[in-house]
């Protein structure tokens, strides 16, 4: 390592028990700048590997409780000890924040992408999902739902079948139109031009993938966030989904994979006493149960109202803002619909909505989702499912997504129309509408990605600056690159002297096709 002006950072060299490290000579800050060589601060910074998370979230507790340095702690510290002081100090004293300090990593294979979606609906979740970008998904690539009777089995393999050969057909005839109609750069290498349009290829067929089809997922999260999302999934009306939600309690639970563990080295258990006491929410399921009831009261015989792909919804006051995200969350309606009828309501009855997010609370759970409330910006976005799944990895902000439907219709890409396959690509729309009619909610498997998916997101501006300047910049999918310039202009008009702050760039699916 070489040296660094003013500043030292020698390797210790010292590898025992899993710590890596590092002595760092750091300026005494006066608020000055340092002038000359600083004096050193023995300030000791050092990486852990190798140890489990239970057992490191532990140690790293200690700080608050004890002077004891981490290698000290982490060499004295059993598996047993540790799950006592869980016990105690996370279960009996409820210090949840604890749980954050234990990370681990999972891998979740071979779901279906609607199932992936819930796995990945948290806030604080980091992870990746298998790109319908840069990856070809191929005929027999799906899940079939548990729900599914059996004599529906083939009326449901039917259908994935049709839409498999329709995504199939349309990416090698996108490819082509490509190969035939856009000129190779000079500066581009023959390679990366092949797999640029292979992937723009995928990125319009996508729209035929149906949710149903088979993906995997990796994530590195928190214990804590663990323990919520098994939770969540536990609680979910959909049985792949709360099977998803126990095979990730039983891998936090049961020996982890180790790729260097060392003949008759001791199993690694991630987080089993962090999980152990996962169970469904009462709170969550009856909830979910009784809002769907009030939304049906409150929006009997109104259809969904007509809307653009991205509205900004006026300010509104809490009393306001709070049970229209209650029953917004519970139907199918555009949130200004829904909170124009919920302005028209008495105070008591909008109190008794409300009454409903928290009627069966329990002494531990957070309030849901949807209490979280009085962003700056309230934006409602109707958009294809696949634009949808790319914003969905923006954590910063509150999303409170409807169900999935087909009431909302589809898009298509302008280039299915110029490749000549608009109405093959409408063909296989209408005919996975039909086939998933009779299935109910496990139908849903069948909706294809170009189906239209309402959902709430809430921000502030420094949030929204960052999806605006991300999501519109060249090289992404046409799709979301709409949304966040639909987003940030309905802002700007709302905010005029703000309209400067962000670096966007308006979408061209031309300007953008050789980005990446």
């Amino acid at each position: 390592m070489g040296a660094c002006p003013r500043r030292a950072l020698a390797l210790a060299g010292r590898r025992a028990a899993g710590l890596i490290a590092y002595t760092l000579d750091m300026p005494a800050s006066n608020g000055a700048p340092p002038a000359g060589d600083p004096p050193a601060v023995p300030t000791d910074v050092y990486a852990v590997f190798g140890a489990e998370p239970e057992i490191t979230a532990y140690a790293l507790a200690k700080y608050s409780r004890s002077a004891l340095p981490l290698r000290e702690a982490l060499r004295e510290i059993s598996g047993q000890r540790a799950e006592q002081f869980l016990n105690t100090f996370y279960f009996q004293y409820g210090h949840r924040s604890i749980a954050d300090l234990a990370h681990v990593a999972m891998a979740v294979e071979r779901l279906s992408i609607l199932a992936a979606i819930e796995v990945a609906d948290e806030s604080k979740w980091d992870g990746q999902e298998r790109s319908t970008r840069y990856q070809a998904f191929r005929h027999g690539d799906w899940i079939t739902p548990p729900e599914l009777d059996p004599s529906q089995l083939s009326a449901y393999s039917a259908g994935m079948g049709a839409l498999f050969d329709a995504y199939e057909a349309a990416a090698a005839a996108l490819g082509e139109y490509y190969r035939r109609t856009v000129p190779p750069p000079a500066e581009m290498p023959p390679e990366k031009f092949a797999r640029t349009l292979r992937a723009r290829a995928f990125d319009a067929a996508r729209y035929l993938l149906p949710l149903g089809t088979q993906t995997s997922l990796g994530q590195i999260v928190s214990a804590r966030v663990l323990e919520q999302q098994i939770v969540r999934l536990l609680s979910s009306p959909r049985a792949e989904a709360r099977a998803v939600g126990a095979a990730l309690k039983r891998a936090a639970s049961e020996p982890a994979f180790d790729p260097h563990a060392a003949p008759g080295a001791a199993a690694v258990r991630v987080a089993p006493t962090l999980v152990k006491y996962t169970d469904p929410s009462a709170y969550q399921i009856e909830t979910r149960r009784e809002l769907a009831a009030a939304a049906r009261e409150l929006m009997a015989g109104a259809a969904p109202a007509a809307a653009p792909r991205v509205e900004l919804a006026p300010p509104l006051p809490l009393e306001i803002e709070l049970p229209a995200t209650l029953i917004y969350s519970a139907c199918e309606h555009p949130y200004r619909q829904v909170a124009d009828a919920v302005a028209a309501l008495p105070a008591p009855r909008r109190q008794e909505i409300i009454a409903l997010g928290t009627r069966h609370r329990g002494a531990h759970d957070e309030p849901a989702r949807c209490f979280q409330a009085g962003a700056a910006f309230v934006f409602d976005l109707c958009m294809d499912i696949g634009g949808f799944r790319d914003l969905h990895r923006h954590r910063r902000c509150t999303q409170i997504p409807q169900e999935f439907t087909f009431a909302h219709g589809y898009e298509s890409p302008d280039v299915m129309a110029a490749a000549g396959q608009k109405d093959k690509s409408d063909q296989a729309m209408a005919a996975a509408r039909t086939a998933a009619a009779p299935l109910g909610a496990a139908g849903h498997y069948l909706l294809p990605l170009g189906y239209r998916r309402r959902c709430l997101f809430k921000m502030d501006l420094a949030e929204l600056i960052y999806i605006a300047e991300l999501r519109t910049a060249p090289g992404g999918h046409i799709s979301y690159r709409r949304a966040a310039w639909d987003m940030w202009q309905t802002a700007a008009r709302r905010h005029p002297e703000l309209a400067g702050l962000a670096r966007v760039t308006e979408p061209s699916e031309a300007e953008a096709l050789l980005a990446r």
